[in-house]
This record gives C-alpha cells, sequence and structure tokens, in this order.
C-alpha cells in the first residue's frame, strides 16, 4: 500500500542500528505498547525551540498546500524545522508562500536526519511513511503520519484532520505507540551479503519471472517445508495489512506479539500462511539447484540472493513509534479502511 513514490533501494552489508536521542525514553519492542507522552507547552522551559521534520510527498498541488500550512503553523508555535533536500529539488515551490523566516531548513538524508527532534510528521500515504521511518527509527523519535495518498493504514490521521493533528503536536497532547519490526541478514556459504530490517515485511522472492523460486522454509532451526513460489514473506502485525494481505494472509491486531509467514504463489500442498512467536527464528534457503532470488524489505531495501543464499529473519532490536491522537479500535480503522459492509450490525443487546 505504497504511494508509488517509492523505490527500491540496494543494501549491501549496511551495519547494525544504534540508538538516537529521540524525545521517547526507551522501551520495549511490543507491537501496540502505548508510551506515555506528557502535555507540555509549546516551548521548553529554558526558551529553545522545539524541533521536527517534515516529510513530504512531493509534486501534487494538494501536498504543497498541507505542507505549507503544517509549516507556518509548528513554525509560529515555536518549531525549528527540517526537510530533506530533494524535496525541495522535487518541489520547489513547497514553502514559497511562506516568509523566509518560517521556511523549514534542510538537512541530509542520512542516519542522523531526524536525531534530536521532537516528531517526525509525514504528509502522504503507507509509501511515505515507510521512507520516514528508516531516519525515525534510527533516532528513536515518533512519527505522525497525514494521509494524502489512497488507504493509508499506517497514517494517524486524513488531511480533513489536519488541524486536529496540528493542535495536538503543538500541545503535545499525543500518545506514543511501538509497532514491532524485523531483523533481517543475509548469508552465502559463510560470508554476510547484508543486513537490514523491516516495519511491514521482509520477502524473499524470484528475480526472474519466467520461473519459480525454490526455497526451503525453517523455523527455530529445524525444516518445514520445501516448495517452488514466487516469494515467501515474513511479516509483522502491521505489515499484515500490507502485502501479506494481498498474498492472502491473515490480518493481525497491532497489539498481537507474532510474526507471519505467507507463501505467495507456491506449488505445494501445505503452503499455507502461518503465524510464529515472535521469539522464533525464521530463516529461508534459496536453493543451489535453482536461480537467484532477491530479499526486499518494506519494498525499498533490497539485497541480491545467489542460488544457496540463506536469510534470518528475527524480532527487531528497535521498534518503529507512531504517535496517536486518539484512543480508537483497531476494528474501527480496519472497517473505515478498507470499506468494510456493517450496515446490518446490531451490536449487543442487554
Amino acid at each position: 500500500m505504497s504511494d508509488g513514490d517509492e523505490r527500491r533501494a540496494p543494501v549491501a552489508g549496511v551495519g547494525s542500528e544504534r540508538r538516537g536521542n529521540g524525545a521517547v525514553g526507551p522501551s520495549g519492542d511490543h507491537s501496540g505498547e502505548a508510551v506515555e507522552v506528557r502535555p507540555a507547552g509549546p516551548r521548553s522551559g529554558d526558551g529553545r525551540s522545539r524541533d521536527a521534520l517534515i516529510v513530504v510527498h512531493t509534486g501534487r498541488e494538494a501536498t504543497r498546500r498541507v505542507a505549507s500550512q503544517a509549516a507556518r503553523r509548528l513554525a509560529e508555535a515555536g518549531f525549528a524545522l527540517r526537510v530533506l533536500p530533494d524535496e525541495y529539488s522535487t518541489d520547489e515551490g513547497l514553502f514559497d508562500d511562506l516568509p523566509e523566516h518560517l521556511r523549514p531548513t534542510t538537512v541530509a538524508a542520512d542516519s542522523d536526519a531526524a536525531s534530536g527532534m521532537e516528531l517526525v510528521m509525514v504528509l502522504g500515504g503507507d509509501g511515505t511513511l515507510l521512507r520516514a521511518a528508516e531516519l525515525a527509527r534510527h533516532a528513536r523519535v515518533p512519527m505522525l503520519g497525514v494521509n494524502l495518498g489512497r488507504v493509508g493504514f499506517l497514517a494517524e490521521a486524513d488531511i480533513d484532520d489536519l488541524d486536529e493533528v496540528l493542535d495536538a503536536v503543538v500541545n503535545r497532547t499525543y500518545r506514543v505507540e511501538e509497532r514491532m519490526t524485523v531483523d533481517v541478514v543475509a548469508h552465502q556459504n559463510g560470508t554476510e551479503l547484508g543486513r537490514t530490517w523491516a516495519l511491514n515485511e521482509a520477502i524473499v522472492e524470484k528475480m526472474n519471472w519466467a520461473r519459480l523460486l525454490d526455497v526451503v522454509l525453517e523455523v527455530d532451526g529445524r525444516p518445514v517445508s520445501e516448495f517452488a513460489c514466487d516469494g515467501v514473506l515474513c511479516a509483522t502485525p502491521t505489515g499484515s495489512t500490507a502485502y501479506a494481505f494481498s498474498a492472502g494472509g491473515p490480518v493481525v491486531w497491532p497489539e498481537v506479539q507474532a510474526m507471519l509467514l505467507v507463501p505467495s504463489n507456491a506449488h505445494a500442498l501445505f503452503a499455507r500462511p502461518l503465524v510464529i512467536s515472535p521469539e522464533s527464528r525464521v530463516a529461508l534457503e534459496v536453493s543451489n539447484r535453482g536461480d537467484a532470488g532477491v530479499l526486499v524489505c518494506d519494498g525499498r531495501r533490497t539485497i541480491e540472493l545467489p542460488p544457496g543464499s540463506r536469510v534470518e529473519v528475527v524480532r527487531g532490536s528497535n521498534p518503529v513509534l507512531l504517535a496517536r491522537l486518539r484512543v480508537q479500535p483497531f476494528t474501527d480503522r480496519l472497517v473505515r479502511k478498507f470499506g468494510l459492509p456493517v450496515q446490518g450490525w446490531r451490536g449487543r443487546r442487554h
């Protein structure tokens, strides 16, 4: 469920993540667990400005208008704003209607882009939020998404809620929720090919679309099955409503602690989705007898997998933090985002 603004970037021997100096203190990796954020005034006690990074899906008139409105409100409330340089270059008129002293400053799109920020505000769809997660997770900073795309399952609010979102940011009346991630490493014959992570899913899939990929699935050091397929997804509860859902996997509530294994178009009698412990260790081996594959994480980070490669997936050491404005049952979000028919519901009768 990406915006279409994302592209897959190759990963080669990426180092492990370190904790940054975000505004939220460290806690466990429990998916859907709330972390308390106490209300605060618009400025800190010593008069210093507050800081926020804005990540925008550029190139749309609606996006330009919303981004300018959000930047103006936050800057006037005392925020020092940052924006990624490629967003200025993609849409040079993005903040032209703002006085120069209120315009965000550019910051390199590296691992320190969100360091020290109070919040990362994301204006776009799920693809934009996944792009922002690469920066926010590293810095341990919460993200708050305003959906300007289609479904926008990860975003907290829609464009009609922008005033409410900005009020919550200025007054710091939002709550923060942790979402489970997975850490992934790929090897071949004892040589590390690369390591990365995912918020939604890690996929081992075929590169040659004319042929199927031969994969052996392993859980906790024991073989489960071997089959030919288009790929195998290892998804988090957050990712259960994304690619895993399209591949026939179950929807998993965010507070459930689990990992999902979803084969895609497998030629096998036993190729059903599996829900396993978050403490399990999953391995996917690309057969020596077949073609090469590729590891794709969140549709953005890729590692090529020669025949004989092994991909290991475990629960992530660092969760992603999502800011929430209100307590809303996941059931209501599911019904609203997918437009599920509930007209016949009568509810509990006493």
